[in-house]
């Protein structure tokens, strides 16, 4: 693709469905290249709406109003960054050749949905999982789990960062599990996954990365990520996460094989649970992922550089240059337009950075921002972000 101007006629136009933070690293790095940045979300002032070109907001469920906001603009790209989107419109975009969509419609269409995505890798690649069912209602949740075997994990079918996820260990907390997924969920009266429990040592992170190169298709990994999480969120993680040679083999198959039948250009979160050597598939997002800010501290190109870069059919380098961390900054309290005390403090711990992500309304367990260290071991790395991490205090303006 011939890159051009922005605001001109030889201008390559993005747009960018989802404002969130990690949408507005990738704008960040389209802008970088020339790229004319179209940000489309919910709400105004999303953090990468306060970097595009221009900005849209709608509610992105609405087909006729989705539909309407892409002819205007006549993107020459259209990159989803959340699960609330009326995908149907993206695909009559695409068959009409109006836009391409990264990666492509059917694969935002089947990711966006957990059944959709679970259905693939388990049923139409073989790929290994945790024991799971679908339910439609509170019954059918308590017949699913009953049949797994308790304790189960309820998640709705979209839904992004743990949003009404939870544990059940009795099949009496059935109602309030389904009550809870519905109220986290992209969706009203969505159906959630019912999965069974899993022995692993970790999970990770494999951010697999399809870009051109000499006119062909090819795929790279990222080294794996480790993280941590509460309640399904993402808390932290770590790069490199050490595992088995024969596991890191197996994780890069699985990444390798689902990407491969999702089809398209650019960055992938394959996220997979480990034990010993063995593998198991969990999730795939087709877009950066949230556990990857960790990269913008430890390679070369963050995953949000590869993201763009790959997208504009552009060389990639997935090569680490160091080991670091990264840490969650949470809002700490329900306000709008919150100030930040600390940051000095916090970036006086050796090698820190902060990055604040300028959403607008700030609550309890939002994530406001992220403290990022390297280190000579994991351990110094993660040691390094959660003190910088602490240090940043979010306080009513």
């Amino acid at each position: 693709m011939r890159l051009g101007t922005p605001l001109s006629d030889s201008a390559v136009r993005v747009m960018l469905l989802g404002g969130g933070e990690l949408g507005k690293e990738v704008a960040i790095e389209l802008q970088r290249l020339g790229c004319e940045v179209i940000v489309v979300d919910r709400y105004s002032n999303a953090p990468a709406m306060q970097v595009a070109h221009r900005s849209h907001v709608i509610p992105m469920t609405d087909p006729h109003l989705l539909n309407g906001v892409i002819l205007a603009e006549a993107p020459h790209i259209i990159v989803p960054e959340i699960e609330a989107i009326a995908t149907e419109v993206l695909a009559d975009i695409e068959v009409a050749g109006l836009a391409r969509v990264i990666p492509t419609a059917r694969a935002t269409q089947l990711t966006m949905n957990r059944e959709g995505i679970r259905r693939l890798a388990a049923e139409e690649l073989g790929l290994p999982t945790s024991p799971y069912a679908f339910a439609g209602s509170a019954a059918e949740l308590a017949e699913a789990a009953h049949r797994i075997g308790l304790p189960v994990f309820v998640k709705p079918v979209m839904s992004s960062s743990g949003k009404g996820q939870s544990m059940i260990d009795a099949l009496e907390d059935s109602g309030n599990a389904w009550a809870y997924a519905q109220s986290g969920g992209r969706v009203e009266t969505a159906r959630v996954i019912v999965e069974g429990r899993i022995d692993f040592d970790f999970e990770i992170t494999l951010l697999t990365v399809r870009s051109m190169k000499n006119g062909v298709v090819v795929t790279d990994f990222c080294a794996p990520i480790g993280h941590r999480q509460v309640q399904g969120d993402y808390v932290e993680s770590w790069q490199p996460q050490a595992m088995s040679p024969a596991a890191l083999a197996s994780a890069q198959d699985i990444g390798l094989k689902v990407t491969e039948a999702l089809g398209g250009l650019g960055v992938f979160g394959v996220e997979l649970f480990v034990k010993g050597d063995q593998v198991w598939f969990s999730e795939v997002s087709p877009r950066p992922h949230d556990t990857g800010l960790v990269t913008l501290a430890t390679q070369t190109l963050s995953e949000f550089a590869l993201h763009a870069r790959a997208i504009l059919g552009l060389p990639v380098d997935v090569s680490q240059r160091e080991i670091g961390a990264s840490a969650v900054i949470y809002g700490g309290v329900d306000a709008v337009g919150i100030a930040y005390d600390g940051v000095a403090e916090a970036l006086s711990v050796p090698t820190a950075d902060v990055r604040l992500f300028g959403k607008p309304e700030a609550f309890e367990r939002r994530r406001m921002g992220v403290a990022l260290a390297r280190g000579a071991s994991v351990d110094q790395a993660r040691e390094r972000a959660q003190e910088a991490a602490a240090r940043v205090r979010p306080v009513p303006a």
